[in-house]
């Protein structure tokens, strides 16, 4: 076992172990939700604590795609082409759980999955955003070209990233704003209490560490197949 396989796997025990605190904290932890009135908030309500890191999770890892094709343009390596492959399909993952479970808490919420505002819809957009960098990696067959068009997609689709961030404090919005203020004046949800920024953290801890495990995991995979890719070169 290589010294990164170790760290790897190491890695994926501390990530078990924050994801099963986390868990139990949302479940056993927490207190009974209020809204801004003061009236008892719906059982749904605790799908945040899963929903928000994921969401700022999947913008991390359309981050590093954006940071590796940068990378790739200034050096030509080949290592940031694979970290930025390898990091599209990992928050290709996330970015559907953020639907996901976007659409569960909406229909708690509204009575609707889906409705066509700016959050949904922004989400939306760079979920397909990716998919089509995916899509364009699988239909150029030429290595170099491949990754050159790979990066200046990378680059040009994380303009989809913060659009959707900025969405509900750039227009209206019936998506709730956690923290901060928009646009237009609306406040924040208003998240206080220990307890409640403390399951958070967690939570946001566990799916960062999820990230970069699985993203460990996929880089090297994608080495491995590279490396049996040449060696069937070298024997045709």
């Amino acid at each position: 076992m290589t010294k990164n396989s170790r760290k790897t796997n190491a890695m994926a025990i501390l990530t078990a172990a924050f994801m099963l605190i986390a868990i139990g904290m949302i479940f056993f932890y927490l207190p009974q939700m209020r809204g801004e009135s003061g009236e008892m908030l719906d059982e749904s309500f605790k799908i945040f604590y899963f929903h928000l890191p994921i969401s700022i999770t999947s913008y991390l890892a359309f981050f590093v795609v954006f940071v590796a094709s940068i990378m790739y343009l200034r050096e030509q390596n080949h290592k940031w082409d694979i970290l930025a492959r390898s990091a599209a399909e990992v928050g290709i993952s996330f970015a559907f759980l953020v639907l996901a479970t976007g659409s569960i808490w909406a229909k708690a919420t509204w009575g609707w999955y889906w409705i066509w505002e700016p959050r949904l819809t922004t989400s939306l957009v760079f979920f397909l955003v990716y998919i089509g960098y995916l899509m364009m990696r699988k239909a150029v067959e030429e290595p170099e070209k491949r990754a050159r068009l790979s990066a200046v997609f990378g680059i040009v689709g994380f303009a989809s990233v913060p659009l959707s961030f900025l969405s509900i404090r750039l227009w209206r919005s019936a998506h709730p704003l956690m923290f901060g203020g928009s646009a237009y004046g609306s406040s924040s949800g208003g998240l206080e209490g220990t307890s409640l920024t403390l399951t958070l953290l967690v939570n946001f801890i566990a799916f960062f560490l999820l990230f970069g495990t699985m993203l460990a995991y996929k880089v090297q995979n994608e080495e491995v197949q590279e490396e049996i890719d040449e060696i069937k070169q070298s024997i045709k």
